[in-house]
Formats: structure tokens, C-alpha cells, sequence
């Protein structure tokens, strides 16, 4: 993992500086609902004097807002997590593709659309979690959690999740749809409750005694190591994490991701915002703030994060993962994943 070079950083700072005193504004439509972007929001206004309007909500209602405000619509970027969502807002017609040079460089290819409408900005990695006094051979692998030795131990989210949605797209991807079909299949034999709550759940499951094995993306649990979160920190030490696939293709990850709207009326500001986005700075900050992964390599991991170790990430390009969605969605509904 290399940091940024020199030219490279010279660049970003010269573009920040040519609009220090700019005139204008940018508006964000954003689903990022963590109070810690704050300071992302207010530091490139004081570095560009760009200032940063933003409406919040739900990624699918701000993407059907965009939808429906078409040409007249004032947004400039949409903010959002996870592929799936910003394939949904490709496959909308809402974004645009955009050229950058610094974006181009910083962000790895894999984490953007070929399309270059959008941009993967921060990583979460998809993890597989276990009880350390009961499970003694965790699985190694995605395909693993499928196999009846598991059955009445796994706690997994709804089939309605993105990052389910994504990872069985990305199975599909590697494995093909009837693998991705059989695994699904075995997943729902081996809950062992219907699916509840969000990844925060799925780890307290493991702590009360309610499932043995767990999956989540491992913000969650790095967000446990560093502050208090009921039910899970005091007793964070029951939980084993097992990074999947690090024998093959390595563990999955999900996106927190942006691109610029199709019809931005600040298109311009827009971009610099998202050059920003990929700068060292606010790299460590998304890792710092709300420990997740950078996109960017090289770039210093939280304490929090780092204490979850070192693995293989999957590598896979997430813009052909983002295809194969509507084929996990319809894989979801023929083996009852609720």
C-alpha cells in the first residue's frame, strides 16, 4: 500500500486553492445519516468557500426525489452507501459520468463505476463473527456459512439489505448464479432466527446466546471497540472475527459512495467536493470518524480499525457486482429469504 506522491498531492491542494475564495454553492442529497461528517462538510467549505447545502433522508427516497424533480432538480450530488444504491441511481438516469484527473488517480478502479458516474469513497468490510467458547471451526469462506454443520447458528440481515444484496451479488459473480442460488438456500436453513435489526443486531445475537455465528460489515464492531454500544461492548470479547475467502478471492467489501447529479447546477463545485472526498485528510477522517475503511491506499486506519487485523480485500470490480443485483434480488425471493 503506497500513500499519495507528491504530484499527486501538490495537484489536489492547487485545485482546492484556485477556488479558496469561490463564489457558489453545492447541494448534497445525502443518505450518510453519521453526525461525524460534519467536519467533512465544514472543512472543505473553509478551504474552497464553497457553500455546502444538504437535504437528508433515505437513499431510495432521496434517489426517487431526483427521479421526480428530473431537470429541475437542485441537486448536485447524491451521497449515498453501498453499490447497490449507487447502481440504483445509475440505472435511474440521475447521475452523470465526469472527468478528474485526481479522482482517477486516488481512487482505485475497482471502487468506481466504468461509467465514471460514481465513486466508492470509504470501505466496510463484509465479515463473518463468531462465538469464541462455542464454535471452534468458524467458516472460512462465504460459502462455508451454507454448510448444514451450521444449521439453527447463523444471524444474518433481511434479503431487503444492501449489503446482502451486495454480497450475493458478488457470490454470483465469482461462483455463478446456480452456486449463489444453493448458497442462498442453505443460509436460510441455517438461521437461527428470522432476520431482524441491523448488523449491530446480528452481533448481539452472539453475545445474549441466540446464534453462534454472525455476519456484519466490520464497522460495527470496530464502532463497539471504540465506544460503548449496548449490549455488545462489554462483552466484546466473546466474539471471534473470521475475514473470509482470504485462501481465494478475499473478503468482501461494501462502498459509501458518490457521483454528481445529472442535471447539477453546480457541476463544478460538485467535482471539487468529490476531489476533496478522496484527499488524505478526509480519507483518514472517514476511517477515524466512523471507522471504516479508506478507498484510498496508504492512507493511516484508526486504531479501532486496525485492531481488527490485517486481510485480504476481494477485489472484484464492483461496477460488474452492481450488474448482477437484480439476479440476487430475484435469487432472494425463490428461497424465501424474508
Amino acid at each position: 500500500m503506497t500513500r499519495m506522491s507528491t504530484s499527486f498531492a501538490a495537484l489536489l491542494t492547487a485545485t482546492l486553492a484556485t477556488s479558496a475564495f469561490a463564489e457558489g454553492e453545492v447541494n448534497i442529497y445525502s443518505s450518510r445519516h453519521y453526525d461525524t461528517d460534519e467536519s467533512l462538510y465544514t472543512e472543505f467549505e473553509e478551504a474552497t468557500g464553497i457553500t455546502i447545502n444538504r437535504i437528508e433522508g433515505k437513499a431510495d427516497e432521496l434517489i426517487a426525489r431526483m427521479n421526480a424533480e428530473g431537470a429541475n432538480s437542485p441537486a448536485d450530488i447524491l451521497l449515498t452507501v453501498d453499490t447497490s444504491r449507487l447502481a440504483r441511481a445509475k440505472n435511474a438516469g440521475i447521475l452523470q459520468a465526469i472527468d478528474s484527473d485526481i479522482l482517477e488517480a486516488r481512487i482505485p478502479a475497482n471502487l468506481q463505476d466504468e461509467d465514471n458516474q460514481w465513486y466508492g469513497f470509504s470501505q466496510r468490510a463484509r465479515i463473518i463473527f463468531f462465538d469464541k467458547a462455542k464454535v471452534q471451526n468458524p467458516p472460512a469462506t462465504y460459502l462455508e456459512l451454507a454448510d448444514p454443520a451450521y444449521a439453527g447458528k447463523v444471524c444474518i440481515r433481511s434479503s431487503s439489505n444492501t449489503y446482502n444484496q451486495t454480497l450475493l451479488a458478488s457470490i454470483v459473480t465469482h461462483h455463478g448464479e446456480e452456486a449463489a442460488k444453493s448458497w442462498a438456500a442453505g443460509i436460510v436453513d441455517n438461521m437461527a432466527r428470522p432476520p431482524q435489526g441491523g448488523d449491530t443486531d446480528q452481533l448481539r445475537g452472539i453475545v445474549s446466546g441466540e446464534c453462534e455465528i454472525a455476519v456484519s460489515n466490520s464497522y460495527y464492531f470496530a464502532r463497539a471497540l471504540r465506544k460503548n454500544v449496548k449490549g455488545l461492548s462489554d462483552d466484546i470479547e466473546k466474539v471471534g472475527i473470521q475475514f473470509p475467502s482470504q485462501d481465494t478471492v478475499g473478503a468482501h467489501m461494501n462502498l459509501s459512495g458518490a457521483g454528481v447529479a445529472a442535471h447539477a447546477p453546480n457541476k463544478e463545485n460538485a467535482i471539487k467536493f468529490l476531489e476533496y472526498l478522496a484527499s488524505e485528510r478526509a480519507q483518514g477522517y472517514f476511517s477515524a470518524g466512523n471507522d471504516e475503511y479508506p478507498s484510498v491506499e496508504g492512507v493511516e486506519l484508526a486504531e479501532s480499525v486496525a485492531a481488527l487485523g490485517d486481510f485480504k480485500a476481494d477485489t472484484v470490480n464492483l461496477s460488474v457486482v452492481a450488474k448482477n443485483i437484480p439476479v440476487a434480488q430475484k435469487i432472494f425471493n425463490e428461497v424465501g429469504w424474508k
